[in-house]
């Protein structure tokens, strides 16, 4: 939001309720570089807009949403009021009616104008303003109350995924509205709302909803993000009229009164009944297996709570036994966010458990996606997730054991790269491309998996790669094509530019690390290493694209190839890491298109720009370089506040 003001407000909701009859103000956008004078045509015009839309008939109010326009071009203005869903017609009326009249006090000479209010929202500008996304001029508003007996950390963890489900669910809604009930214990709960203006295109109101609600920090009870195309909320108590819009989803069906009482008891007795008698099975089959690990592949149900994968739990002391208490000569390596260990269950079979550091990174947020996002995919090329165990501060991921540890693990040995002639790595180079393409396109859903490097790429016994850490992937909804994030997180070195510099990342992101990973494939070099040999070479995505525009790109191949390659065959390699690579996302393949490209050679090939990160020596130098590689092997996470666009 390039004209966001963002700060600290202390609410005054005390006396605020959904069903109000007096109408709350809450803030107000002016557009400054677009003024009319009192007497112009254009001043005709909004008044006679401002005026059909507060004497509209009663049903029109009871819709909540209404569009209109006023005059021609170039003095035509576009206007249109947004009523919350529960709120009664009237109320609806009121609010518009009273901001209709704020108005021309508030924004005395702007062409554009926005105002917001607890029961309304009213907008007009001089541009086309209807199905139109804008989330410029927004506030963000805190309250200053502290989580009770919630700590800050997994506070934001506990609302943030809600609140992102309720978003998807507006956004495919007709009304563009959702609210969702979320306990935080047995005695304290919070209340959600996201909203849309109808008019948005179903992905619109998501990227809307999802760039305000990824703005708000969440480490205070009560707060809300106001655009003018969205707005979402929380707090600690119902500022909605429940009845107005249905039982939240998360919450207990309340009875209702009068004759419907009789449907209603029977509505909830009746799903009690079962649920009751369901529960009864489930907690007789764990008594029976209370010391047996589940030890079969689980299939996880549709949906992103962790709750959906509860077949996966494992005990924590079955894990302690079969990892001999992480004992440290079973400790396969460390990562970014704790210890790898092998284990061998009691059925024999061997797995590979990942134990989250208390300090690490990696939050029960973190830890939550990737069993949700692992659990669901199901591809030769990616790993498996066997089951998790959450006890305490205990967060373990088990794994299944891929014998061969990890591609970095024999690409920067000058030993171990000898086991990898250039026909094993070209069977990489595939199995990767495909994995991806899995992710992004051939699975239930669309995964970013953000992250992806020669540490992140096991080996099993045949040396097929499988893609592994998923804890910072990001599930796309329908049609979503690209998402902002404040939190930059992953390897520099393997981040494209618009992720590491903007927050911005998308499918393309995934294949500018791929780009990345190839080249390391293919020379054995690690990005970085380059740099930390001579800074004036910078990184190997610098190297190659000189090799390439020398006409040399065969000075890449890793020396311990000897002849046994094919040229033409690992030049179109290269040549299509340079596609991955380049600076402009648009510009990259799909992963569809890789996986052609890297199939049928009788695929022409585009001729690659200037990559990403290049490094310009002195006489290709136009301006200052950027230096953004760090040791490709160590997740360098950092916090970053973005403008998105």
């Amino acid at each position: 939001m390039s004209s966001l003001i963002s700060f600290i407000f202390l609410f005054l909701f005390s006396s605020i309720t959904a069903s109000a009859q007096n109408t709350f103000y809450l803030y107000h956008n002016c557009s400054v570089t677009t003024t009319f004078s009192s007497n112009s045509t254009y001043s005709t015009n909004l008044k006679t807009l401002l005026s059909s839309l507060s004497s509209l008939n009663a049903s029109s109010y009871s819709t909540g949403f209404q569009t209109a326009t006023a005059g021609q071009a170039p003095d035509r203005v576009t206007g249109l009021f947004l009523c919350r869903v529960d709120v009664s017609s009237e109320v609806c009326r009121s609010c518009v009616t009273f901001a209709v009249n704020e108005t021309l006090t508030r924004c005395p000479k702007d062409k554009e104008g926005v105002f917001y209010y607890e029961q309304c929202l009213l907008r007009y500008s001089n541009r086309n303003i209807v199905a139109t996304l804008n989330t410029d001029g927004g506030m963000f508003m805190q309250s200053a109350r502290n989580p009770l007996s919630v700590k800050q950390d997994q506070f934001r963890d506990l609302v943030l995924t809600p609140m992102n489900l309720a978003a998807v669910e507006a956004a495919r809604s007709f009304k563009k509205w959702a609210v969702r009930k979320i306990d935080l214990n047995a005695s304290q709960s919070l209340y959600g709302m996201v909203r849309c203006t109808p008019d948005l295109r179903e992905q619109d109101c998501l990227d809307c909803l999802k760039i305000g609600i990824n703005q708000v920090t969440y480490d205070k009870i009560g707060g809300r993000i106001l655009l003018p195309s969205c707005a979402s909320r929380y707090d600690n108590y119902a500022f909605y009229n429940e009845s107005n819009v249905g039982t939240p989803q998360d919450s207990s069906p309340r009875p209702g009164k009068g004759g419907n009482s009789s449907v209603i008891i029977i509505a909830v007795v009746v799903p009690i009944t079962v649920l009751f008698l369901l529960l009864v099975a489930v907690f007789s089959v764990r008594a029976k297996n209370k010391r047996t690990l589940n030890e079969k592949e689980p299939v996880a149900e549709d949906g992103n709570d962790i709750t959906t994968a509860g077949s996966l739990q494992f005990d924590f002391k079955a894990i302690e036994a079969a990892t001999n208490c992480f004992l440290p000569i079973n400790k396969l390596g460390q990562g970014g966010f704790g210890e790898v260990y092998k284990g061998t269950l009691s059925s024999g079979l061997q797995v590979a458990v990942k134990r989250l550091s208390k300090t690490s990174g990696q939050g029960e947020k973190e830890f939550e996606n990737e069993v949700v996002v692992v659990a669901k995919l199901q591809h030769r090329n990616l790993v498996k997730l066997l089951g998790y165990c959450l006890e305490g501060e205990e967060k373990i991921l088990v794994y299944e054991f891929v014998p061969n540890k990890s591609l970095d693990h024999f690409l920067f040995d000058s030993t171990m790269k000898m086991k990898l002639d250039w026909t094993r790595r070209y069977k990489i180079i595939g199995g990767i491309a495909r994995g991806i393409l899995y992710l992004h396109q051939d699975s239930r859903l669309t995964i970013i998996h953000r992250d992806l490097k020669a540490g992140n790429i096991l080996l099993d016994d045949d040396m097929n790669p499988k893609i592994a850490d998923f804890g910072m992937a990001r599930i796309f909804g329908m049609d979503q094509t690209e998402a902002m994030t404040r939190r930059v997180v992953g390897t520099y070195g393997y981040m494209s530019p618009e992720y590491a510099m903007y927050g911005q990342f998308s499918m393309k992101s995934d294949v500018y690390s791929f780009g990345v990973l190839v080249l390391e494939i293919i020379s054995g070099m690690k990005n970085s290493s380059l740099y930390q040999m001579d800074e004036s070479v910078g990184n190997l995505v610098t190297y190659t694209w000189r090799l390439w525009s020398n006409g040399s790109p065969s000075e890449l191949v890793d020396p311990s190839f000897g002849d046994n390659y094919q040229t033409s065959e690992i030049t179109r390699c290269i040549h299509i890491a340079l596609l991955c690579v380049q600076e402009d996302a648009e510009d990259r393949p799909t992963m569809s298109s890789i996986v052609q490209m890297l199939t049928t050679s009788l695929i022409a090939l585009a001729e690659p720009r200037p990559p990403g990160f290049f490094f310009r020596s002195k006489q290709e130098q136009a301006g200052p370089s950027i230096d953004s590689s760090t040791h490709c092997s160590v997740d360098e996470a950092s916090i970053t506040r973005v403008t998105p666009r």
